[in-house]
């Protein structure tokens, strides 16, 4: 049997040039695995004259604890030069369309005898959320995700190799693999499971060995045609194990708790949010963003060619006790005491910033949440008998960005 602490899982962005990665502070993955077998039947048989199999439907969901990196957003985004603390833009909701990753769980028997490997190929992100369940609470966020291939890996297989390789000059076309490949026991001559070339202009191609792209054998890739600064990625299975599978994360926040969070509401003006922006006696607050996604497939092929996202909804719900009317107040745009707040006059553009820290100092500021032109949805209230009377109110917009540069954050 496998425990989760010999579970170990890593991440493999597929576009951009960079790196895999251990997923950090993971609570659970489940996996959800449909066929999609079609039982066929006619007239003039009882039984059934046979079975298609058609393309399988993965859907995939993880949970980490907040630790207050940036990098997993970078990854499932495929980007290496967003997100940072210099960059000027940061991740944006586009960011999360096209982009497409592997994951994989390399797992250890309570001998530990090395049993194989899950491999969940080409998943993309189909929403996330981050939640903050009430004021003791750790901050935890949830990505679900989709996708049509699960494998799992053993034997001579046993072990999903990733390299990367970057061209010099000249005609660098010739890659010796860290590891010697394990041909594929379906196809014979069969060794690599997916090449991938990402020009110095960020297109991303998977190369085929069908149309000639590349020759491959248990020690060599040799790539057609190639240009210098060309990244070119390779996954390929051994029965030897990758130099590393899972690299213990000590140098980031175990957790973060919800004492380690600014929370700002307030419709934009002149200047950035001040300290009566932020929303005092919240008892829990989450950001869910769900991606209506149009990834398509073409007759004659199995796979998906294209990659997109029709519409991206964001969806704030914020829940207190009624101490004050502080966020009604900020929806309507006016001060405290204002008098009669008509629910009909509410803002239609509202900004809604979760600033994380690394502790409850708030002295190192790590990323921060920014949801603009929010328009209240609903406002709600819960009374009982000897209970203090709550309240919570859920906002809706398009737009989110996600950075570790302050400015951007609080920009207008």
């Amino acid at each position: 049997m496998v425990k989760g602490s010999k579970f170990k899982p890593r991440m493999f962005p597929i576009g951009g040039t960079g790196d895999d990665a251990e997923i950090d502070r993971a609570q659970s993955m489940v996996p959800d695995v449909t066929l999609n077998s079609e039982k066929i039947k006619e007239l003039g048989r009882v039984a059934a004259v046979g079975y298609i199999k058609k393309t399988p439907t993965i859907g995939y969901s993880l949970t980490q604890l907040e630790n207050g990196s940036i990098e997993f957003w970078q990854k499932v985004a495929n980007v290496t030069d967003k997100g940072g603390d210099s960059d000027v833009s940061g991740i944006t909701l586009s960011d999360f369309s096209t982009p497409y990753f592997d994951i994989a769980a390399y797992l250890t028997n309570d001998d530990d005898v090395f049993a194989g490997t899950l491999y969940y190929p080409s998943l993309r992100v189909s929403g996330f959320s981050i939640s903050i369940g009430d004021p003791q609470a750790n901050v935890e966020r949830s990505f679900d995700m989709v996708g049509e291939a699960a494998k799992i890996l053993q034997g001579d297989n046993k072990y999903l190799i990733y390299q990367k390789h970057t061209a010099g000059s000249g005609s660098d076309n010739e890659i010796t693999l860290d590891k010697l490949a394990v041909v594929s026991p379906d196809t014979a001559l069969e060794y690599m499971l997916r090449v991938v070339r990402i020009t110095s202009a960020g297109v991303v191609s998977e190369l085929s060995k069908t149309d000639a792209d590349y020759t491959e054998d248990a020690t060599t890739v040799t790539i057609a045609s190639i240009t210098t600064a060309d990244t070119i990625k390779l996954w390929y299975t051994s029965a030897a194990a990758p130099d590393t599978m899972f690299t213990a994360n000590d140098s980031d926040a175990v957790a973060i708790a919800g004492d380690s969070v600014d929370i700002f509401l307030y419709i934009p003006g002149s200047g950035k949010p001040t300290s009566s922006d932020y929303i005092y006696r919240l008892q829990s607050a989450s950001l869910e963003v769900a991606f209506d996604r149009e990834d398509l497939f073409e007759i004659g092929n199995k796979n998906i060619v294209q990659r997109g996202v029709k519409t991206s909804t964001v969806t704030v719900s914020v829940g207190s006790i009624v101490e004050s009317f502080t966020i009604e107040e900020v929806l309507r745009g006016e001060i405290a005491d204002y008098g009669i707040i008509d629910v009909t006059k509410l803002t239609d553009s509202a900004t809604f910033i979760l600033k994380v820290y690394d502790d409850n100092t708030k002295a190192n500021f790590k990323y921060g949440l920014m949801a603009t032109g929010l328009s209240p949805t609903s406002l709600g209230g819960d009374a009982s008998v000897d209970e203090y009377v709550k309240k919570d109110a859920t906002l809706e917009g398009e737009d989110l960005t996600i950075s570790a540069n302050t400015d951007i954050i609080e920009i207008l």
